[in-house]
């Protein structure tokens, strides 16, 4: 394994710009090791053989339905991704506005055109229609252009926070109003914000609110896998309403074996995963996140301010959270991509506006000065060069 392994990115070495999050060496070994206590038990089996990791499991989404505010009545629960809550968010959505009305033409979906691609994922599989709306200059959701693309067949809007691509959060104030006026279910994707952001504002950052305290907002996923530093794979859904977790559950029992329940895609689940996510939490608890909240946010500033100051780069928006995305003035970003990769770097990239893109864990504090030295020599590579357009093309 190691063999196979030995020309993968350094990737704790800070060399990769998504896929794994890092808070404290003395959280991701806390983790590992409530990983492996719990590595072959399976969370299907929490409610008849389990009970710890059942427990475990509810005291987690108590935690998320108290941090993202959650009235009363509000339930929630654990996934194997973020990919997986969208989908079981736009199934609760669909079975919602199949229960109003008849369906005589395909349901719709309006989102804004930087949305995770899980939401045509859901599309794909339940023959939904995506329309992704136009954005506003600052990389935020248009309210105005989402709102005309909604019709009678319109289930769900959505507002991301942050969006994957920009690291900006949609006014989701305006969206929750626009769901109200129009009596529309609205999902909040924060798969990447959701475990980060109100440990920012805690932090005494300027970030806008996304939670359940906008009452237009009826779901919302959040990656316990990412900012929550937690192992892989687990995310979290909240439903507003009690009767919304009714139609995520899948239940059968016109078999041999009798009921079968799950409120997930998956049947199996790790049971390590939501154990190490609980060992984790208990870990930083809120003083810990609020801590490396605080150091993230400065660490991404530091590369924001790093980044504006290497002639011609200027950035496509400003970070609400811990995401960068970047672009280049008279040079093509992407072929400055492709001579930072001649350092030892994998890029992220950006294809509409063209950018380079990174989300900021503790991973990338100690190389900051390195990273930034290695981008401006690769600007200044494609400067000395007059290099035309890379071939390079954007891949999540």
């Amino acid at each position: 394994m190691d063999e196979m392994a030995k020309d993968d990115i350094d990737w704790s070495g800070g060399r990769t710009p998504l896929y794994v999050f890092h808070a404290t060496a003395d959280a991701y070994e806390i983790g590992k090791r409530g990983f492996m206590k719990f590595f072959s038990e399976n969370a299907l089996g929490g409610k008849r053989a389990f009970f710890g990791l059942k427990q475990m499991e509810d005291e987690l989404i108590d935690f998320g339905l108290s941090l993202f505010n959650a009235p009363e009545g509000a339930g929630g629960i654990l996934s194997t991704g973020g990919s997986e809550s969208i989908i079981l968010a736009v199934k609760a959505a669909r079975d919602f506005a199949r229960g109003k009305h008849p369906q005589d033409k395909p349901h719709n979906i309006v989102t804004a055109y930087s949305a995770h691609p899980a939401f045509n994922k859901a599309g794909g599989l339940m023959d939904i229609e995506i329309r992704r709306a136009k954005m506003r200059p600052d990389q935020r959701a248009d309210c105005a252009a989402m709102e005309a693309l909604i019709d009678e067949q319109t289930i769900m809007l959505v507002g991301s926070a942050p969006c994957f691509p920009h690291g900006v959060v949609d006014a989701i104030d305006e969206l929750s109003a626009l769901s109200m006026r129009r009596d529309i279910w609205l999902h909040v994707d924060a798969c990447v914000g959701g475990y980060i952001i109100p440990f920012l504002q805690a932090a005494g950052r300027s970030v806008p609110a996304f939670d359940f305290n906008h009452s237009g907002v009826r779901s919302i996923s959040a990656d316990l896998h990412k900012f929550g530093f937690c192992p892989k794979p687990v995310s979290t859904l909240f439903l507003r309403h009690a009767d919304d977790l009714e139609r995520v559950t899948f239940k059968f029992e016109d078999w041999p074996n009798g009921l079968f329940t799950t409120a997930t895609l998956a049947g199996t689940r790790s049971g390590g995963a939501v154990a190490g996510s609980w060992a984790v939490l208990n870990h930083l608890g809120v003083s810990g996140y609020t801590a490396i909240a605080k150091r993230l946010g400065e660490m991404t500033d530091k590369y924001v301010r790093g980044i504006e100051a290497i002639d011609g780069l200027y950035m496509l928006a400003r970070p609400d959270a811990t995401i960068i995305n970047f672009g280049a003035r008279e040079l093509d970003i992407f072929s400055v991509a492709e001579q930072f990769s001649e350092h030892g770097w994998l890029p992220g990239l950006t294809k509409n506006p063209k950018g380079m893109h990174a989300m900021m864990s503790m991973l990338h504090k100690p190389v900051r000065e390195q990273y930034l030295e290695d981008l401006e020599a690769a600007v200044n590579q494609v400067r000395g060069d007059n290099k035309n357009a890379s071939e390079l093309e954007a891949v999540y």
